[in-house]
């Protein structure tokens, strides 16, 4: 038998249109009804097929314009003051890749903002600035440069910078298109601002412990308790991993923020991971069912997607959509580089829907296009 790759081998449509079985799908049509055969071939294609393009953000272009924003409206005319980033081919949804939803957000000085809640799980990034906060569920939590924050679906946040402290950026991540797809999303807003319920920083105090949980707390949520991941504590454990290990001929040292509960996701529908690539490191290229929206949190490099290069650096945003071959470069020969990113594989795993599969032309190097 031909290639599975051939629309001619048998398993798949191959009907030749005649007046007949044109008037037989107009009939069809006037019930709420078809023939499947005439688009089996594009709703079961032989391998994962995306709508989404990759794209990459620069950072040094959307700046400015972010802060702008700052300018024009106020955190509580805007609800959410974002400028948020849009797949060429996701338009319709508004998400950046696949089902994921990215965005940019600022906050000065003294601004905070109204506090909500939505099914649509989120999550920060955060990329410039001082005396930030968030405040999940009554638990007031500080934030420092690369550090990662949770805010899981249906609890009520708001986020905010401290008088005193420097205009805060961060990079939003939420699962909005794809809980819209669901038809399961909402939005409430909160009357007035949340009562702090726990000492500030009471989440990664308690459950950020280098793997120790506390013995007289139990928690029963399907999310993690750890609200925040810091940066000071996650770059020195990916430097003391590749003391140990050679990492993924993929990724590098590719390390997953996880519930300190479970060991799994740190929320039901996204997944986070930070990678760090040595210096002049080249990874070799794969591919895989989940779509990701990556962010370099240090150095530069550049990865190659589907043949095409995007070259990146601190701060830049780029995103590679599911089953997209790719690959990834550090192009200092001095310093590490650091990628962290965001996904939905705990939804792509829980279902069964995850597949990888190597690279094999040319060595394992796609050939980047001119």
């Amino acid at each position: 038998m031909e290639s599975k790759f051939n629309d001619d081998v048998i398993g798949r449509a191959r009907v030749q249109t005649t007046p007949e079985l044109e008037a037989y799908y107009k009939e069809l049509e006037t019930l709420g009804a078809g023939a499947l055969w005439t688009v089996a071939n594009d709703i079961e294609p032989w391998e994962p097929r995306t709508s989404s393009v990759p794209m990459l953000w620069k950072y040094e272009s959307l700046r400015e314009l972010v802060l702008k924003s700052s300018e024009l409206v106020t955190p509580e005319q805007a609800g959410r003051r974002v400028v948020y980033l849009v797949n060429d081919k996701r338009k319709d949804v508004s998400a950046a890749v696949g089902w994921l939803y990215t965005g940019i957000q600022v906050t000065r000085p003294g601004e905070s903002t109204s506090a909500h809640r939505h099914k649509a799980s989120a999550l920060r990034f955060i990329m410039e600035g001082e005396g930030g906060y968030t405040v999940v569920d009554g638990n007031k939590i500080t934030f420092e440069v690369n550090d990662f924050v949770i805010t899981p679906n249906s609890t009520w946040h708001e986020h905010g910078v401290a008088e005193d402290g420097k205009t805060c950026i961060w990079q939003d991540g939420l699962d909005i298109p794809l809980i819209n797809a669901l038809e399961a999303n909402d939005y409430a807003v909160y009357d007035g601002k949340q009562d702090l319920k726990l000492p500030v920083n009471f989440s990664p105090l308690t459950y950020g412990n280098s793997g120790l949980l506390p013995a007289d707390k139990i928690w029963d949520k399907p999310y993690s308790p750890l609200f925040k991941y810091s940066w000071k504590t996650v770059y020195p454990a990916l430097l003391e991993a590749a003391k140990v290990n050679e990492g993924s001929p993929y990724d590098g040292i590719l390390m997953h923020y996880s519930n300190p509960v479970t060991g799994g996701h740190v929320m039901q529908t996204m997944g986070a991971s930070m990678q760090l690539l040595r210096t002049g490191e080249h990874t070799k290229a794969h591919q895989h069912t989940g779509s990701f929206v990556y962010q370099c949190a240090k150095g530069k490099g550049y990865s190659v997607i589907n043949g095409k290069r995007y070259d990146w650096k601190e701060r830049d945003i780029f995103c590679i959509p599911s089953w997209a071959v790719h690959e990834h470069v550090n192009l200092s020969e001095t310093e590490d580089a650091c990628l962290f990113s965001f996904n939905d594989l705990p939804v792509i795993e829980s279902l069964g829907l995850y597949q990888e599969r190597a690279y094999e032309e040319n060595g394992g190097f796609q050939v980047v296009e001119n």
